[in-house]
């Protein structure tokens, strides 16, 4: 299976505007332009489901896509870039650590590492802050075609060094890994 039918459901700002979709449900965390709207378009390989852009923090809300029935991805604001006040940053955080931290279908956090820079600061603080509440999660390395094949192994490996849990990679270009995703997501669905 290497696509699945996706539509956007809705969009929210806050835990308590989420609908219940009782379907397990994967949050998408990542830096601005790290790719997470073109891994919902690769997915189900339509470049016009989730919108994408070259200005980092255009994604506001909460954005939830329903995956054939399989599951929920919920698209979220990416951190490190967003030229907003303080205040809406804040409000922001706020919002995504409920969301994070009381919603009952999560299943896995996924969080999104662009293959062509060494994970950044607000990453491994991510990371930390998941960690703290020991919440579910993997690693998936976007833009990895940028790469030539001969370093993909290297990336891996410095990734692992400082993430644990399982790591995949990933191109919307080529969409070559979209198959293993769905797989493993369809297969992390099956386990309780």
């Amino acid at each position: 299976m290497n696509q699945l039918n996706a539509k956007f459901i809705v969009s929210a700002e806050k835990l308590s505007q989420c609908p219940q979709f009782n379907l397990p449900e994967f949050p998408l965390l990542g830096r601005s332009n790290v790719g997470k709207s073109s891994f919902i378009n690769a997915l189900c390989n339509n470049k016009k489901i989730a919108k994408t852009s070259n200005t980092p923090g255009k994604t506001r809300l909460i954005n939830f896509f329903n995956f054939s029935d399989n599951f929920i991805v919920a698209d979220l604001p990416g951190y490190g870039y967003a030229k907003v006040s303080k205040e809406a940053q804040d409000r922001w955080q706020k919002n995504l650590e409920e969301y994070l931290l009381k919603r009952e279908e999560i299943k896995s956090l996924i969080q999104f590492i662009d293959a062509r820079h060494d994970i950044q600061k607000n990453d491994i603080q991510m990371r930390e802050w998941v960690k703290a509440y020991n919440l579910p999660i993997f690693t998936i390395v976007t833009k990895i075609d940028y790469i030539p094949r001969g370093k993909h192994s290297k990336i891996l490996q410095n990734i692992k060094k400082q993430f644990d849990g399982d790591i995949l990679l990933f191109s919307a270009n080529d969409r070559q890994y979209c198959g293993n995703i769905i797989e493993y997501l369809t297969n992390l669905c099956k386990n309780n």
